[in-house]
């Protein structure tokens, strides 16, 4: 034997001693104990490690991603976008960006010419242009004539709060709480023009990822030391009357990958606004939500989203307002209570199962079945509703429970079956062994595999007697061709009990009647041609047990070739 030869059979050796030893010493209890594991891990999880939440993350990615109903974005939020086409046009007459804040005040006046409906700047203008004072004097006087102009506040880290000047009372928009701190200060970068401050319409543009860094969310407002900050999208559904959210974010209800909005270039508008032959129509933006903002990767505001790893920072400042404005952003209800409940529910049901050998294909076919409605349920959910029921954490678990339960299954199937040889091994004196052979004939390959467990198994639950029923596939070629499809039965008694043989009888007589109606059901087929035999002999107990029972084998066959000649 060679050396990789005997180290293949060394592992095979310890492994079937391994799965031995765990038969013997569990057995079908396995599968409660495994259960009872999990349900320790999965209420800790539940209230305490939340280890579960990035697996039900990325299955939220994937159904949002493969939805098959998605919501067609709003006809009236319109990109203006600042591209690198609009970044490479300009820069011959006003150079790289950013451009003096007049380009952008004319801008506003001539879109006010056509009454949109609001328009949306996703630019922070922080700070004031010291090179081109009267520029940004320009761009301020524009939006002082304006009342439907919205601008961003960046809110930065909060451990810089002590450092700050600025209290929450004296943003425009921000509305105190029941528990605000007055004293409080918090870290804030604000409009530098005046006239947007005195206009109040401003919001935080914050955008905050998941732990895993994935945008899904966005936030309607933050409650700092009491006091609700809104976000740009919040303060534009005040102004406008849309839909404000209970919750302080929401999940986004995302319309499709990068560049579903309709949008226009910033140069070519521009450009257009002031052309003596326009091209463009007058009224391009009546009574639109005009959201001015970059999908320039050069300038850095791009995001990861479930639907694109390059996603603008304007296309998601437009999902939000768009679900703001229809109030389809996605809820997602706490209910991790039921979802424990359902869980473990899925675990037990499945654990059950395999404690009470309700049979390989059974098991298979109800869990998956359960795990195909719970996936089911929730990708419906997202196609069908506004409210995302999440599931994923039931099915991963279960399907966690579903695997090892069946690697043990496996593993130590041969030593759990009911085996009248293993029996007699382990007792002594003198025994008797009744088998019965049972050849389904005729069928011309319709008994598969799963066909044949399903008729071991049907007449395993018949008679009152413990017995071993067993399938010879005759899967090699040659002689064992001659026990294709063949059930052999077996029942082992002391040689004295006179009452036993009477109850085995009698389950013979069960079995003999039951075939018949088995493989009509299973296998679809009227040509059933069933042969059988029934034979007792000596069995020997201990050592000798295994010779006792292929001298039993040997002796049935004969009896049967008899009956059959004559």
């Amino acid at each position: 034997m060679n050396p990789i030869t005997a180290l293949s059979y060394h592992r095979r050796s310890l492994l079937n001693r391994l799965s031995s030893l765990l038969a013997r010493k569990w057995k079908t209890g396995f599968y409660l104990y495994l259960a009872g594991l999990f349900s320790v891990l999965i209420v800790a999880d539940t209230a305490l490690l939340h280890l579960t939440a990035n697996m039900k993350q990325g299955a939220f990615d994937m159904m949002v991603k493969y939805r098959l109903i998605v919501p067609a974005p709003d006809k009236d939020i319109v990109i203006v976008d600042i591209n690198e086409a609009s970044l490479a046009a300009m820069a011959r007459e006003y150079g790289r960006w950013p451009w003096p804040r007049q380009v952008l005040g004319e801008f506003v006046e001539q879109i006010e010419k056509q009454h949109p409906k609001a328009v949306v700047f996703d630019i922070l203008f922080s700070d004031a242009d010291v090179y081109n004072p009267d520029s940004d004097a320009y761009f301020d006087a524009a939006i002082a004539a304006t009342n439907n102009t919205y601008f961003p506040m960046l809110r930065l880290d909060p451990a810089d709060d002590e450092l700050s000047q600025i209290k929450p009372g004296m943003i425009p928009g921000v509305t105190p709480g029941p528990d605000a701190n007055p004293d409080a200060t918090v870290a804030m970068v604000l409009p530098f023009f005046k006239s947007v401050l005195n206009s109040g319409r401003m919001g935080l543009h914050n955008i905050y990822p998941d732990a895993d860094g994935i945008v899904r969310q966005y936030p309607a407002y933050l409650d700092d030391y009491g006091w609700k900050i809104p976000s740009l999208p919040l303060r534009i559904a005040q102004q406008l009357s849309f839909t404000q959210p209970d919750a302080s974010r929401v999940l986004l209800n995302w319309r499709g990958p990068p560049f579903t909005y309709k949008s226009a270039s910033f140069s070519d508008v521009f450009t257009d606004f002031s052309s003596q032959n326009k091209r463009r129509a007058p009224d391009e933006f009546t009574g639109k939500i005009v959201i001015i903002g970059s999908t320039a990767p050069s300038l850095f505001d791009i995001k990861p989203t479930p639907l694109s790893r390059t996603h603008p920072g304007v296309e998601i400042l437009a999902t939000a307002i768009d679900n703001f404005k229809h109030g389809d952003f996605l809820r997602f209800p706490d209910a991790r209570y039921i979802y424990l409940l359902l869980t473990l529910a899925v675990i037990w049901a499945t654990a059950w199962g395999f404690y009470r050998n309700a049979g390989r294909d059974k098991i298979d076919g109800l869990f998956g079945a359960s795990q195909f409605i719970l996936l089911g349920i929730s990708y419906a959910s997202i196609n069908l509703t506004n409210t995302y029921i999440n599931l994923t954490g039931p099915v991963t678990l279960g399907l966690a429970y579903f695997t090892i339960a069946r690697l043990y299954d496996f593993a130590t199937s041969k030593e759990l079956v009911q085996n009248t040889v293993r029996a007699a091994e382990a007792r002594s004196g003198e025994l008797r062994g009744t088998l019965m052979l049972i050849h389904l004939g005729g069928h011309d390959g319709m008994l598969n595999d799963g066909v044949r467990e399903k008729i071991r198994s049907g007449l395993d639950k018949i008679g009152s007697k413990n017995k071993s029923v067993e399938i010879i596939r005759g899967g090699q070629r040659g002689l064992w061709d001659l026990f294709e499809d063949t059930l052999a039965i077996s029942w082992l008694h002391d040689a004295n009990e006179a009452q036993c043989r009477l109850h085995i009888a009698r389950d013979i007589q069960a079995l003999e009647q039951a075939i018949g109606p088995l493989l009509h059901k299973y296998s679809a087929t009227t040509d059933n041609d069933v042969s059988s035999v029934v034979f007792e002999g000596h069995i020997a107990g201990g050592e000798q047990a295994r010779d006792s029972w292929r001298t039993l084998f040997a002796e049935t066959l004969l009896k049967w070739n008899e009956e059959k000649n004559s």
